[in-house]
């Protein structure tokens, strides 16, 4: 292979082709925490859509398979280099290359943080709607390739709503455009929806195309604590039909994630017994009708059951109730390193049945979980984690046989195995029992179209 990452050498500079033990550790894995992982040959660099184009020329010459990553904050490991090969980060594509006022787009290459564009986009009034929850840490590329969704799809969609067009390097290497600044285009097929949760598996996007709206003048942001999941659960359906208010974020902290943001900030939260809490936000370009607004859905949920309703419409205020939502994730990390996220979606009716089986599921298999998510859109993250005293091996067998299981409960509800963080390689075994054997075939035929030597992030989404 020495002939192979010279010739690298040559496409990017030696200073962008890393072989260093520490660095080839820190990119074979990204944040999901229980996947085994393969030490790739080598992280290059690419700066360009041309250089990434002679990456993947060579690599298909050569049969070596290619990684792509972004930030590295993925949660299924779609950026795991689980066949070897090289990594092929992005991180250095990272320019905004425009903020086009007039037609209210960005053009950004994949290795920008999210939040970046979100703070240039402010400064000329408009606001980027595809936020993530991770918007700090992760890039717009891993965005675009996991199609990710975050707190506001309830009201303004996921990723794949807000990206007009892509420049994409094929797996073979060719350079592709797809889309541009129109909000309309039926001409041929929907390429841009195509690659935009396609996993790094069908090309590698090198340029984007984002949508940008006027940004909201005002928000507000309520903290309802519940003493039931299921009332407050079938709460959410009657905010969205009798109350004609549509939220922007309707997120849901049972108390075991509440709990568990409470320990992490050393902060307890209001109502620290509640079963549950639901924060719900909203926002508006008028101030007086913004209040209107939350006082008319402050009065109806006390009477769906509410034990309080706190109101939060300055920054700090809201910044203070959102930090104990943001705060689950880092404290499963910090004080339960074995655990699983999991990501499932089901109709929003259907959540309260989904929660109280995951309490049975740990139950019969003698672990903890705790559930959180964005309730507005029924997307849940069920997170079991791993007792103390628990073996690794009983860990395994049990976890298996927990997911099994949830996903069993999560098909027959009429739901999916992931909302936003994709199959990768965590999940793609357990898709036969959402895809029949016709929709993976089909997903496969396309697959080898586009990546006939199987060389791009092989051994993801499917085998």
């Amino acid at each position: 292979m020495r002939e192979f990452i010279e010739k690298l050498q040559q496409i990017v500079g030696v200073e962008n082709v890393k072989t260093d033990p520490d660095e080839l550790e820190r990119y074979s894995k990204d944040e999901t925490s229980e996947i085994e992982h393969q030490t790739p040959l080598c992280v290059v660099f690419p700066t360009t859509a041309e250089e990434v184009s002679q990456i993947m020329k060579l690599a298909n010459l050569y049969k070596v398979p290619v990684t792509p990553r972004g930030a590295g904050t993925g949660l299924s490991g779609g950026a795991v280099p689980i066949k070897g090969g090289i990594v092929l980060s992005l991180e250095k594509m990272n320019r905004i290359v425009e903020i086009d006022r007039e037609n209210m787009v960005a053009v950004v290459e994949p290795g920008v943080i999210t939040d970046e564009i979100q703070k240039l986009a402010e400064e000329y009034g408009l606001f980027y709607a595809g936020d993530p929850a991770s918007s700090e840490s992760s890039s717009i590329g891993g965005n675009v390739a996991e199609n990710a969704g975050g707190v506001k799809v309830m009201k303004y969609g996921p990723t794949s709503h807000h990206i007009l067009g892509l420049e994409v390097v094929l797996p073979t290497g060719e350079i592709v455009n797809f889309g541009g600044k129109v909000l309309k285009n039926v001409m041929g097929y929907d390429m841009v929806r195509l690659f935009v949760g396609s996993e790094g598996t069908l090309g590698i996007v090198t340029k984007i195309i984002v949508r940008l709206i006027p940004k909201p003048k005002y928000f507000a942001t309520l903290l309802v604590p519940f003493d039931n999941v299921e009332r407050a659960v079938l709460s959410v359906p009657k905010i969205l039909s009798e109350s004609g208010i549509l939220p922007t974020s309707i997120e849901l902290m049972d108390k075991q994630s509440a709990l568990m943001a409470s320990t992490f900030l050393s902060e307890n939260i209001p109502h620290q017994d509640a079963e549950c809490h639901l924060i719900i936000e909203v926002d508006g370009t008028d101030k007086d009708g913004l209040a209107r607004t939350y006082i008319n859905l402050g009065e109806k949920l006390q009477q769906m059951g509410a034990l309080e309703v706190y109101i939060a419409d300055n920054r700090y205020q809201r910044l203070k109730i959102w930090k104990f939502r943001k705060a689950i994730a880092e404290g499963i990390i910090a004080f339960r390193p074995r655990h699983c996220m999991e990501d499932v979606s089901v109709p929003i009716k259907e959540i309260p049945k989904l929660i109280m089986k995951t309490y049975e599921i740990a139950e019969e298999n003698k672990l903890e979980v705790l559930n959180f998510g964005h309730v507005g859109d029924g997307n849940v993250h069920v997170t079991f984690l791993k007792p103390e005293q628990m073996s690794e091996q009983l860990w395994k067998e049990n976890l298996e046989k927990a997911l099994v299981d949830l996903y069993q409960t999560t098909a027959k509800l009429g739901g999916t195995i992931t909302g936003e963080h994709g199959i990768g390689i965590k999940r793609k075994k357990y898709l036969s029992i959402f895809m029949s054997k016709n929709e993976l075939d089909l997903m496969k035929k396309l697959k080898r179209i586009f990546d006939p030597n199987n060389v791009l992030n092989p051994g993801k989404v499917f085998d």
